[in-house]
């Protein structure tokens, strides 16, 4: 499986990523790959730690003549989103990526790829491998569980690592040194609602949103793209107002972190409106499509004549569903004042799930000052309470904190342009990166990311660019080589 991808250069690294990629890895069920992991420093007779949470450290000593750089942390997570094409026949807790080339990417058939960020993983891997490649002492920090709560970054305590850089291979555009991030909050709602029994006057339908780009709540939420649990409401909405339209079920959206591509619901309605509202909606759809069809020329919705539903929600509460879920804020909430076109803070309304008499809305809020964070959060909190649900704040991760006076960073801009001919973007981005949080327990490390360029991540179109990733090597061999001295 993916021979083709082994012979791209540089071979070390893609090697490596492909070993990674046979290994399934998803978030909170990260065993396999910790153990492989493991496998991999013992195999290379190099100190490895597996921590109390599962954070993986494998420690190796400066090559000779570097002795007296200081240590580096490298830090990659292990874990990767899970997304496939609703047509991809694919199990991801049994089956390795299969990847393919497609001129100048590397993707994956039907799946995300795993890049983000196994191709950091992968770089640190090849370099732990190497006998030929110069470097200072290096501490090789892969995390857990980043994607869903980074949780592998909270848990890591203080005192393992006595590394004084550390260098967060998770970037996704090759010309960018990011020198900070956003932090988050999950801001889930939940209530249940009473089931009633369908009129022996109604028909089913279903409807389908499907199509839609997804893509990275975070770095991609600025993008305009559809997020298919408000185009559905959108649906819902029109259908209830002028057809009586009552709900079923809804089941829109997948991962927290991920802009939902997909929403489906089972409705009813009285059978007098059959044509009228096969004529209203289909119009209405169209209307969502010719706003969206320059970001979304993919998205389908279909309304198809299903088996008609034995019970459905009470007016009541779905009067309140729908005009909550129209109200609650979705998308950039605010851009940042102090640095351009940096989104500040947003809100992705990620996941709807309606059935059987429940009810929950889960949604990732990010931002980069603590106070717009918890600002919108309040505005969703309140806006779902307003409907009767009971609203849970979690998985709180603080942001990470620009330092324009790094010395790597001086280190890495000065080489970036020598090696490039131009200067590098330093930038924050608007992603959750672990710096953040590994900056609680170690205040005095000095940190940077950077990565090869990879798009679409967390959607089945994620991609790497192979050229990237060629100038993505040589870079990162020169930092190893102009590592500061102690």
């Amino acid at each position: 499986m993916n021979t083709e991808i082994r012979q791209l250069r540089p071979k070390q690294l893609w090697n490596k990523f492909a070993d990674l990629n046979a290994v399934p890895r998803p978030s909170k069920k990260e065993e396999r790959v910790i153990a492989f992991m493991k496998d991999f420093g013992n195999k290379l007779d190099l100190e490895t730690i597996e921590d109390e949470v599962g954070n993986v450290i494998i420690k190796k000593p400066a090559t000779v003549g570097m002795e007296d750089r200081k240590t580096i942390v490298l830090q990659s997570h292990l874990d990767m989103v899970h997304q496939k094409n609703a047509d991809t026949n694919f199990d991801f807790a049994t089956e390795g990526i299969e990847m393919y080339i497609d001129g100048d990417w590397v993707r994956a058939k039907g799946t995300t790829l795993g890049a983000d960020n196994g191709l950091g993983v992968a770089t640190i891997m090849a370099i732990l491998e190497s006998n030929t490649i110069p470097h200072p002492a290096i501490e090789a920090l892969f995390t857990i569980d980043e994607e869903t709560g980074m949780t592998g970054a909270m848990g890591l305590k203080g005192g393992l690592l006595q590394g004084e850089i550390l260098l967060n291979l998770d970037t996704e555009e090759d010309d960018e040194i990011g020198v900070g991030c956003a932090g988050g909050i999950d801001v889930t709602a939940t209530r249940t609602y009473i089931e009633e029994n369908v009129s022996e006057n109604c028909i089913g339908y279903k409807i389908e949103v499907k199509g839609l780009s997804g893509g990275h709540s975070g770095m991609d939420i600025h993008k305009g793209l559809g997020n298919a649990n408000k185009i559905m409401n959108r649906l819902l909405f029109d259908g209830f107002e002028n057809f009586g339209l009552r709900i079923s079920e809804i089941d829109g959206g997948s991962l927290r972190n991920a802009i939902p591509r997909e929403s489906v619901a089972n409705v009813a309605i009285d059978a007098i409106h059959e044509t009228a509202f096969e004529s209203e909606m289909q119009e209405l759809a169209q209307d969502i499509k010719t706003e969206l069809k320059t970001m979304e020329p993919g998205l389908e919705i279909f309304f198809s004549r299903g088996e008609t539903p034995t019970k459905i929600m009470d007016l009541s509460t779905q009067e309140g569903l729908t005009r909550a879920l129209y109200a609650a804020y979705n998308d950039v909430y605010r851009m940042s004042a102090d640095i351009p076109e940096l989104v500040e803070t947003s809100n992705n309304i990620a996941r709807v799930i309606v059935k059987d008499g429940n009810i929950k809305i889960a949604c990732l809020t990010r931002s980069s000052v603590e106070s717009s964070k918890m600002d919108l959060a309040n505005m969703l909190r309140a806006t779902f309470e307003l409907m009767g649900c009971d609203v849970e704040f979690s998985g709180s991760y603080p942001g990470w904190t620009p330092n324009m006076d790094s010395d790597i960073l001086k280190v890495m801009s000065k080489l970036y342009e020598d090696i490039n001919g131009e200067k590098a973007h330093v930038a924050a981005c608007h992603a959750g990166l672990e710096c953040g949080i590994l900056g609680t327990n170690y205040p005095e490390m000095d940190m940077i990311s950077f990565g090869p360029t990879i798009l679409g991540a967390h959607s089945p179109d994620e991609r790497a660019s192979i050229s990237s990733v060629q100038k993505y090597w040589k870079f990162v061999l020169e930092i190893l080589k102009n590592i500061p001295q102690k």
